[in-house]
């Protein structure tokens, strides 16, 4: 399943072995995610399906089977708090062994913990010791557990001297010299509760990020939002705003619309509130500010034109995924139309809330292939795949740009379209003759000119194809409007409202 999606790493949720809150367990629910870690050095026992001390051959065996097919292991690694609680505990581990050492605790009141986390502590990774714990755990699980990299949750607490976010830190210090652990990939979750936390764009060299302004930009410009556009632009083309004034690449960026943590992809276009009552919590938990829409209806529906408007956003931002510079991360379960009826923060939820139900209906099953194809396309296309941004300018006198930016009548935008927030369609034209960027076997791209056409806004558009030579045609490869795609004839399409269009210029670029 995950081959036939073009996935080439599995990102699994923490595997450290963890705890369930006493609240939790005394509502007859389970820490289902697993953001409470008390064992930094041993899978979880609960994972295995031995139940005399296998996980760690099981978790071995796992890595092997996922290497043999191709497939990278990423763990999702929680080393900002531990699942000790606030000061009211429970005492488990760090606290009774050293609390001073592995916690940071209020200047003024010592009795109390600051919490950077919102989970009731915060290690003290600015403490020699607790570093040193950090370090050995992950070059455990690279040389002994062979996995492939890391995705550090909360990852401005390891950035944090005092209580300002610096990328001088001494964590990355240690990890830039680490003969181990510098190897590998490293990803962060690039915001946390303190001061300051949000720091999508701002982490060294060597570091992937999750880009939460992606995330949020493509929810706003297919719900319809205006003003998006730019932003937009910026998303697509790997978001050099945000990589590139610190040397970073393309791949700096982490591109997601869904994760664990949210909606996910069908209750993103189902539902304008969350409904998180099943975690206890007075449906209080989870965010409020979700980006999402209905499209008419709050929840299930057997209301034809609803149904068809969903399943074409759908589609609008898987494709939006695949065709930008990046590297795409898409949540379990996504492919197939999974629902968590509404929670946003099913973190407790071991039960069909968070399940995937692996039947499926014929709709379900046009999601999954529409989602194959447009990875597929993907990774066909290297232009789609730039190991550099974007120049915006030719390589030689006479040929085009690598990259240009078009409004509707096929012309390059200009100010005015950029700053019109009631735009809500745009062109880009990547031509790989243009390009001076090689290929994963060094050769140069040669011979293909690839159109993205989008319209967030209500209304229908024709969009003029820009004539790049009198012997070719532009051929569609996915309209999300349309189930099949057509070769051109005209010089124009109509850009359906709501809609996402990819073409290839078949000929002589």
């Amino acid at each position: 399943h995950l081959l036939s999606l073009g996935v080439t790493a599995v990102e699994l949720l923490p595997v450290h072995h963890f705890v369930t809150e006493r609240r939790l367990a005394e509502m007859g629910l389970v820490n289902y995610w697993g953001y409470a870690t008390v064992g930094y050095f041993a899978p979880d026992v609960r994972y295995a399906t031995g139940g005399r001390g296998q996980q760690v051959a099981e978790f071995k065996s796992m890595v092997k089977r996922l290497h043999r097919a191709g497939l990278e292991v990423i763990l999702d690694v929680v080393y900002n708090h531990t699942g000790e609680g606030n000061h009211l505990g429970p005492t488990l581990c760090f606290r009774g062994i050293d609390n001073t050492a592995y916690y940071r605790l209020d200047p003024q009141r010592r009795r109390y913990y600051t919490d950077y986390t919102g989970t009731g502590n915060t290690l003290d990774v600015r403490h020699s010791r607790t570093l040193q714990l950090v370090m050995d755990s992950l070059r455990y699980w690279v040389t002994e557990m062979h996995v492939d990299g890391f995705r550090f949750d909360l990852a401005p607490v390891l950035a944090r001297e005092d209580e300002a976010v610096t990328p001088f830190a001494e964590f990355f210090d240690l990890v830039r010299q680490d003969p181990v652990v510098s190897q590998v990939k490293l990803i962060a979750e690039p915001w946390d509760l303190g001061p300051g936390g949000y720091q999508v764009g701002n982490f060294p060299i060597g570091w992937s990020e999750w880009n939460g302004k992606y995330r949020d930009t493509a929810r706003q410009f297919w719900r319809g939002d205006q003003g998006q556009v730019g932003q937009l632009a910026s998303r697509l083309a790997g978001s050099s705003d945000l990589y590139e004034p610190g040397q970073r690449s393309p791949l700096a960026s982490v591109n997601f619309v869904t994760c664990h943590d949210g909606y996910t992809l069908h209750d993103l276009v189902s539902y304008e509130q969350k409904y998180n009552e099943a975690n206890g919590e007075g449906n209080r938990d989870g965010s409020d500010n979700n980006m999402s829409r209905n499209w008419g209806v709050e929840g299930p529906t057997e209301a034809v034109h609803v149904v068809r408007m969903r399943e074409r956003i759908k589609r609008n931002l898987l494709a939006t995924l695949a065709f930008s510079q990046g590297v795409p991360m898409i949540s379990h379960g996504d492919e197939l139309g999974r629902t968590q009826a509404g929670n946003n923060n099913a973190y407790c939820q071991d039960n069909p809330i968070s399940w995937v139900d692996w039947s499926r209906s014929p709709m379900e099953e046009q999601l999954l292939a529409f989602t194959r194809a447009v990875f597929a396309i993907r990774a066909r296309n290297p232009v789609l795949r730039r190991r550099t941004f974007f120049r915006r300018e030719a390589r030689r006198t006479g040929q085009g740009k690598d990259l240009a930016w078009l409004r509707p009548d096929g012309r390059e935008m200009t100010y005015t379209e950029w700053s019109d927030a009631s735009n809500h369609v745009l062109g880009m034209l990547i031509r790989a003759e243009a390009t001076d960027e090689l290929d994963e076997r060094g050769r140069r791209p040669v011979g293909e000119a690839i159109l993205l056409l989008v319209n967030g806004g209500a209304r229908s558009k024709p969009f003029t194809l820009p004539p790049l030579d009198n012997g070719g045609v532009w051929a569609e490869i996915i309209n999300t409007a349309h189930p099949s795609p057509r070769t051109v004839r005209q010089n124009a399409v109509n850009l359906t409202a709501h809609s996402l269009m990819l073409l290839r210029y078949e000929g002589r670029v």
